[in-house]
């Protein structure tokens, strides 16, 4: 009684690797870096009794780089 053969499916080679990231995957990490960079660009503004919070400056120094 003859086997059967096996036929193969055709398969994608195993040396290319794609992955995909979801839009927030690079856009978080990228905004983190953007924050933080704001954050230091200025060190020697930094006085330690200012009037404006932290965040409210953050914002308006964000809103001044979309503006402009």
């Amino acid at each position: 009684m003859p086997a059967r053969t096996h036929t193969r499916t055709h398969r994608p080679s195993t040396d290319a690797v794609e992955v995909r990231l979801p839009w927030w995957a690079v856009t978080l990490p990228a905004l983190a870096f953007a924050v933080l960079l704001l954050l230091i660009v200025e060190p020697g503004q930094a006085h330690a009794d200012t009037g404006a919070p932290v965040i409210g400056r953050l914002v308006e120094r964000i809103l001044a780089l979309l503006a402009g």
